[in-house]
C-alpha cells in the first residue's frame, strides 16, 4: 500500500464524525450509497457468514415514527439524570431521523450460513461482532464520500424490528442515518458539548498481561 493510499485510509478514520445537526437533507446519490453499501458488505465475517441485512428507509411516515419513538426514549434516558449531567445532555441532539432523509436499518441474521459456522462454535457473538464490522466499512466508505452518518442507538429493538418488518431471527443492530452534509465537525460533539473526552491511547493500552 501507498503511503498516499494509507493517509487517505487514516484521515477518513480521523475525520468519521456520529452526525446530528449537520445533515442538508439530501441523502446521497444512489450511485454513492451503492458504493457505501458495497464496502459495507465486503467486511470480515466469521466463518464467511456474511450476517448482516440492510434495510434502506426513505418514506417520510417510517422516519417520522422512527423519529418519534427516539424523542420518547430521549425522554426516559433524561428523566434519570439530574445536575450538570440533565444540564449537559438537554443540549445534546442524538438523531438526525428526518433531516438525513435516509435512514439505513443494519441487523444481524445468525441463520445466513446455517448452524455449523466456522468460528462461531465457542464465542456465539462472533456474528454480532461481523456485523459492527460492516457498520465500520459503512461509516469510513461514507466519510470517504463525505456523507455524514449517525448511529441511533435510542429506541427499543422489538420497536425498529417491526416497523421494518424484520423476522423474528433478525435482529436490529443500528439506524443509521446517512446522508449528505453540509460539513463535518472538526470535535465530536460529546466531546464538544462536555459530556466525555476522548481517552489516551496509553490509557488503554497495556503490555503482555492486563494490569489495573
Amino acid at each position: 500500500m501507498s503511503e498516499e493510499m494509507s493517509m487517505d485510509l487514516y484521515d477518513a478514520i480521523a475525520r468519521r464524525r456520529d452526525t446530528r445537526a449537520e445533515f442538508t437533507g439530501r441523502p446521497p446519490a444512489d450511485e454513492v450509497l451503492e458504493r457505501i453499501l458495497g464496502a459495507a458488505h465486503r467486511a470480515p465475517s466469521v466463518g464467511m457468514s456474511q450476517p448482516w441485512v440492510f434495510v434502506t428507509v426513505r418514506d417520510p411516515g417510517t422516519l417520522a415514527a422512527f423519529r418519534d419513538h427516539v424523542h420518547a426514549e430521549r425522554e426516559v434516558f433524561a428523566a434519570g439524570l439530574t445536575g450538570e449531567r440533565a444540564e449537559t445532555f438537554s443540549r445534546i441532539k442524538v438523531e438526525g431521523i428526518a433531516e438525513s432523509g435516509l435512514g439505513v436499518v443494519v441487523g444481524y441474521d445468525p441463520t445466513t450460513a446455517g448452524e455449523q459456522v466456522l468460528g462461531r462454535h465457542a464465542i456465539s457473538d462472533t456474528g454480532l461482532y461481523s456485523v459492527c464490522l460492516a457498520i465500520q466499512n459503512l461509516w469510513l466508505a461514507a466519510t470517504a464520500e463525505r456523507i455524514g452518518v449517525g448511529w441511533v442507538s435510542f429506541y427499543r429493538e422489538e420497536f425498529l424490528r417491526d416497523l421494518v418488518g424484520l423476522p423474528e431471527h433478525v435482529r436490529p443492530v443500528a439506524w443509521l442515518c446517512v446522508g449528505e452534509v453540509a460539513g463535518l465537525p472538526d470535535v465530536p460533539d460529546l466531546e464538544r458539548l462536555g459530556w466525555r473526552g476522548r481517552s489516551p491511547l496509553a490509557s488503554v493500552l497495556h503490555q503482555e498481561r492486563y494490569r489495573g
